[in-house]
């Protein structure tokens, strides 16, 4: 076993964290600056050292959703109460802490790819037949790790065009996330900053994808993923490591996760 990994070809899917990235308007900003550098302190050896204070919402970057992210009519996930288990705290139960890490066989369902295109448009639903034609010759199984390829995650460095509060944002809608769903996945992930077909000057009026996963089946999200590596190679299924930060109580934390695939 030890053998085959150490052979297999090592993508990073999380986005470098940097003070100014695109980020959803709904979640407060990342902010990183030094705190303390070379030659504030000085040891008697001079010795020093630099370190700094970061500040960030959970939902920043890549990051995986928790269960307590989203409510429905007050309900979390099971039918709990959301006031039966938050406070100022945070959430005493569905909080990321309580998202065992994920290691295990993930497909990815390149939409993109479908339509002969590198980025989808602005705006676009990704629909169920979009679904089931980047399925095609792929099981996915139950207890699987399912992403969609859109190739939003080429556009970063933009950070307008990214977030799409004017042109919109390509996802699943509604009937797509319900196909997903009905296939039972740990876990579901993709490039853009909500999971969420966002059409042009809607921005995150609804979200009701985040509702069927979150609150409806219980299926953790991660977002913000860079996968065009991934498409670029033609990759469609591989080992997913996937390890949020356990912050207790949180709705969401970062994450950096690992694709292990086999070398070419």
């Amino acid at each position: 076993m030890w053998q085959s990994i150490a052979r297999a070809r090592m993508f990073d899917l999380a986005q470098p964290m940097r003070t100014g990235m695109p980020q959803s308007p709904n979640h407060p900003p990342f902010r990183m600056t030094l705190e303390r550098r070379h030659g504030d302190r000085v040891r008697p050896d001079g010795g020093s050292a630099a370190n700094e204070l970061i500040v960030t919402g959970g939902h920043v970057g890549t990051h995986v959703d928790a269960l307590a992210h989203v409510s429905q009519e007050g309900l979390l996930y099971g039918g709990r109460p959301a006031s039966s288990v938050m406070s100022h705290e945070g959430f005493s139960d569905l909080g990321i802490d309580a998202f065992a890490p994920y290691a295990g066989r993930c497909v990815l369902l390149d939409v993109a790819a479908v339509h002969g295109v590198d980025t989808l448009p602005a705006g676009y639903e990704i629909t169920v037949g979009d679904l089931e034609r980047a399925a095609e010759g792929l099981e996915v199984g139950e207890g699987d790790a399912v992403l969609i390829g859109t190739g939003w995650s080429r556009l970063w460095e933009d950070r307008d065009v990214f977030v799409g509060l004017r042109d919109g944002v390509p996802g699943p809608g509604e009937a797509a996330g319900r196909w997903l769903a009905e296939r039972r996945p740990r876990v579901v992930g993709g490039e853009s900053i909500a999971f969420e077909h966002i059409a042009a000057g809607r921005g995150h009026a609804t979200l009701p994808v985040h509702r069927i996963l979150l609150v409806d089946s219980g299926i953790n999200i991660v977002e913000t993923m860079r996968l065009a590596e991934l498409l670029d190679a033609g990759i469609r299924e591989f080992l997913l490591v996937l390890n949020p930060l356990p912050i207790a109580g949180a709705t969401g934390a970062p994450v950096r996760p690992l694709a292990f695939a086999e070398a070419s």
